[in-house]
């Protein structure tokens, strides 16, 4: 996976998530009946492998966006379960990482890089998924602490984390103005999860405050800014995760055509084979380089609002393209439940949904390249 954009470090760091795939993913069955349980093992099991240090910026970790880039390609290839589990590490702490204080930092950022505690961003709501700014739960200042009132939904990890970073309303503005960014403890009073399911199965639910104490990250406000933030760091990463699927569906593709015998010859001997192969190849070398120069970019300093979304865009949509396109060559055995691609398949989906949808994408890209042109 060398290119220019990935130092001799990142190469490494890629082996090392190649060899941790081959020897402990690779062979782990994909049993989807306890998701949670199954994320608490492979937290545990990633964490003594050294991986989670890629979640958390140092002093507590080691993460650069490249790094977050290419654990994230090399674990999906195996297991988009890992996946989820190694960048809810990282996406659930991140508001602390850009406005905590020195105590929050201290008290959650190593233990989330060791795996002891397990963190869930709790954004979006019923009536508030790609519009952020129409958060309506509530917090309300008592004391030293905030107790929050509201709902939050599709929160990976609810239930299983001990950290939640929570985006509500403290003040009164309309819109963007009056939202700020807290830390729920998992053992607070007043926190309720109902478990939801999902097509590819993860921890995923409701996550309901009844006057449950918060404490503010950063300052009051600054919520909604706290939170672009987060999701422009993580979104290159997220085409990463598509990258990874897409290079497992593509390997699957290969290894059957090849073994795939109809009308006297191998399948991979057809041109319509060949053709849809050289596609998918494509499709995926160039969802990386879109990813891998997003997260180059960050690391030195600048901002990747368009990059960071074109490198999503490109990449989940190509991932699509090339699992859809992986299944047709498998035919019917594509589509039979507990089949590799057919798991890919339903995995792949949602990745043009969450952090914002291809559509939210489209727009922030359309945004800035008109800023360039004014």
């Amino acid at each position: 996976m060398s290119d220019a954009f990935l130092s001799d470090n990142h190469e490494r760091l890629a082996e090392k998530v190649r060899a941790f795939g081959d020897k402990v993913l690779r062979s782990r069955p994909h049993d989807e009946t306890d998701p949670s349980a199954e994320t608490r093992a492979l937290v545990s099991l990633m964490a003594g492998e050294g991986l989670l240090g890629a979640a958390v910026p140092p002093p507590h970790g080691y993460m650069d966006l490249r790094s977050l880039v290419v654990v994230r390609e090399g674990l999906a290839y195996f297991s988009a379960l890992a996946d989820t589990a190694f960048v809810m590490q990282g996406l659930g702490s991140y508001p602390i990482v850009v406005a905590g204080s020195d105590v929050q930092k201290t008290r959650w950022l190593p233990a989330v890089a060791s795996g002891e505690v397990l963190a869930a961003f709790a954004v979006t709501e019923p009536e508030a998924g790609s519009d952020l700014a129409s958060v309506r739960t509530r917090a309300e200042k008592d004391g030293a602490l905030w107790r929050l009132e509201g709902v939050k939904t599709f929160i990976s990890n609810a239930g299983l984390a001990g950290l939640y970073t929570v985006l509500a309303r403290s003040g009164e503005g309309e819109g963007s103005k009056g939202l700020s960014m807290f830390l729920v403890d998992a053992e607070a009073p007043g926190l309720l999860i109902r478990p939801l399911e999902a097509m590819a199965p993860h921890p995923i639910g409701e996550v309901r405050f009844e006057g449950t104490p918060a404490v503010l990250v950063g300052e009051e406000g600054e919520g909604f800014a706290t939170t672009l933030a987060t999701l422009e760091h993580f979104r290159p990463s997220v085409g990463a995760a598509a990258c990874g699927l897409a290079w497992r569906a593509l390997d699957e593709a290969l290894r059957f055509s090849l073994a795939r015998r109809q009308f006297g010859r191998s399948i991979s001997q057809f041109q319509a084979t060949k053709m849809a192969l050289a596609d998918m190849h494509v499709d995926l070398e160039a969802a990386r380089l879109l990813v891998r120069r997003a997260a180059w970019t960050r690391d030195h300093g600048a901002s990747i609002a368009r990059e960071g979304a074109a490198a999503k865009l490109f990449a989940t949509e190509a991932a699509q393209r090339v699992v859809d396109r992986s299944v047709q060559i498998h035919g019917g055995h594509g589509v039979m439940r507990g089949s590799t691609v057919e798991r890919l398949y339903r995995d792949v989906r949602a990745l043009r949904i969450y952090e914002g949808t291809s559509e939210i994408q489209k727009l922030v890209i359309a945004r800035e390249i008109l800023k360039e042109a004014r």
